[in-house]
């Protein structure tokens, strides 16, 4: 799968945290994930979460606690153990979308092949049949959102953080020209992808701070989903865009996956 791939030693791994470095033909180049599994527990899921813009692989662990958040969940049996896999973009720029771009780099691919396989060869009990789910905040959440639906088959469950819902609106953010990333223009909208799925998509949810400069993008998807039909869980909770939100509401996404796969496995 790779030409290389570099593992942290576990006797300087601190707080469960295992970083792993892989040549990806898919970035055209390596790639950063971290990752963490439950102590003496099999996983019995991957989650994937997504960064957003300006940030990378140890974001969600050393800004946001996701891993502290999920041991927690786990130790007093309020999930399923599950192990996660905390990927970079693939580093282009203030952000890449998650997607794949003119230049033919394709970090997509990135996130749907190789960062579940990176995961297997570097987490013990992580095999080719541990379900997935994908979430992800902010240009992360446009990436969980539709990523997930693009492959809605790989994944148990998806859910988004404070999403960008529409590719355009990551010029907000980057200093770079939206336009010169080249996305295809189905690559764009979260909407699109969630309607492409049909009814392979799995359960989803997405939530948003009510002081959040994307709230009426994600009240839009919102109302856009139940004009359709398709069903899915909204939340507003009071916060910003900020990790202070993030942190305390991946404990929504991480109980939502595992009622999503206790369900599934029935």
């Amino acid at each position: 799968m790779f030409r290389t791939i570099d593992i942290s030693d576990p006797r300087f791994e601190m707080d469960g945290l295992r970083h792993v470095a892989v040549k990806s033909t898919a970035l055209r180049g390596r790639g950063d994930i971290t990752l963490w599994a439950p102590t003496g527990q099999v996983p019995t899921a991957l989650v994937v979460l997504l960064h957003g813009v300006y940030g990378s692989h140890w974001g969600w662990a050393l800004r946001g606690g996701a891993h502290r958040t999920a041991a927690r969940l786990c130790a007093a049996g309020q999930i399923p153990p599950v192990a996660l896999a905390m990927p970079s973009d693939g580093l282009r720029g203030d952000g890449t979308g998650y997607a794949r771009h003119a230049d033919g780099t394709d970090y997509e691919r990135w996130i749907v092949e190789d960062v579940p396989a990176a995961a297997r060869l570097a987490l013990p009990g992580v095999l080719d049949t541990t379900p997935l789910c994908i979430a992800g905040l902010s240009m992360g959440g446009f990436g969980a959102l539709r990523i997930g639906a693009r492959h809605a088959r790989r994944f148990r469950a998806i859910s988004g953080h404070s999403s960008i819902t529409d590719a355009v609106q990551m010029s907000a953010f980057i200093e770079e020209d939206t336009a010169s990333l080249g996305f295809a223009p189905s690559d764009t909208s979260v909407l699109d992808a969630i309607v492409g799925a049909g009814a392979a998509l799995p359960p989803l949810r997405f939530d948003c701070g009510l002081d959040d400069p994307l709230i009426d993008a994600n009240r839009a998807l919102h109302a856009a989903l139940n004009d359709r039909r398709i069903p899915h869980t909204y939340e507003e909770f009071p916060g910003a865009h900020e990790w202070a939100y993030w942190e305390a509401h991946l404990e929504d996404t991480l109980r939502f996956f595992g009622g999503a796969l206790a369900s599934s496995s029935r």
